[in-house]
């Protein structure tokens, strides 16, 4: 596996990212890699190892306030700013691979910020991968913080807080190239107020515009997931019907490329991404 770095122009600064490239003179697709909340794209490359060892090159950038990205931890300025983004690595992947087939594969907050993209911009991709995706979180805010969640972001959209997960809520132990959240310096669990809102609102619009996707869907979702909501990715499955390849995990936490059905997973989407070469 070949491994390359670089940062590109992105809406708010520099964006970092990185690409992982097979063994081999030519790959045979592309696969973006969108992360999720607090993380970066670095703790994907035991799935970058897998697909490239398929053939693929795997591009996968830090988000705008996360990882080697600038930006306040956990603050992303916009939904759109998160989706121009996804889509200038896009352009990447395809300055770098011209007529390669393309996939684009988000999870948790990166779902949420892929489909988004997909629905919004309408990119020319061969196929789109969620994740565990944050269209909904498993447990939100009661009703007397969503209002005052709702009135502190008009005062203090900046304003940092603890998203309260537990890295043990995120993947169970058993898969030898799990990629652990705790004692990662570039990791954090912090999200601002106007995160929080910016991604709870596409989430649901992304759920009430998903029957417009136009591409073929891989959906992947635990039931054991503590952190996003299982019922909001089978309403998508349910809406996109033939459309969309619903993976359920009975049991299943929220990082699935970390846990022990790791291996499944990562047979599924390479299988799934090669019938739509």
């Amino acid at each position: 596996m070949i491994r390359t770095d670089w940062r590109f122009s992105g809406a708010n600064g520099e964006i970092y990212a990185r690409e992982w490239l097979p063994d081999v003179k030519e790959p045979r697709g592309v696969v973006c890699i969108v992360h999720g909340m607090g993380e970066h794209g670095e703790r994907y490359a035991s799935v970058a190892e897998r697909l490239t060892s398929d053939g693929y090159a795997v591009l996968a950038h830090d988000q705008e306030g996360h990882g080697r990205s600038p930006g306040q931890r956990g603050h992303v300025s916009s939904i759109e700013a998160a989706v121009q983004n996804t889509s200038l690595l896009m352009e990447q992947a395809r300055a770098r691979h011209p007529h390669l087939p393309c996939f684009l594969y988000g999870h948790s907050m990166g779902g949420n910020v892929a489909i988004n993209c997909v629905l919004r911009l309408q990119p020319d991709i061969d196929g789109l991968i969620l994740s565990s995706p944050w269209l909904r979180l498993a447990k939100g805010p009661n009703a007397v913080m969503k209002v005052l969640a709702r009135l502190l972001v008009r005062v203090v959209p900046k304003l940092s807080l603890s998203t309260g997960i537990s890295p043990d809520d995120l993947y169970r132990p058993g898969y030898d190239h799990a990629i652990p959240f705790m004692n990662d310096p570039l990791c954090h669990s912090s999200i601002s107020i106007r995160t929080f809102h910016i991604m709870t609102d596409s989430g649901e619009w992304a759920i009430a515009h998903s029957d417009e996707l136009q591409v073929p869907v891989l959906l992947v979702h635990g039931t054991g997931d503590k952190v996003t909501s299982y019922a909001a990715s089978k309403e998508v499955a349910d809406r996109l019907q033939d459309r969309c390849k619903f993976v359920t995990y009975d049991g299943g936490y929220h990082e699935l490329h970390n846990d022990i059905f790791a291996v499944h997973l990562l047979n599924i989407v390479t299988n799934w991404i090669t019938k739509r070469l």
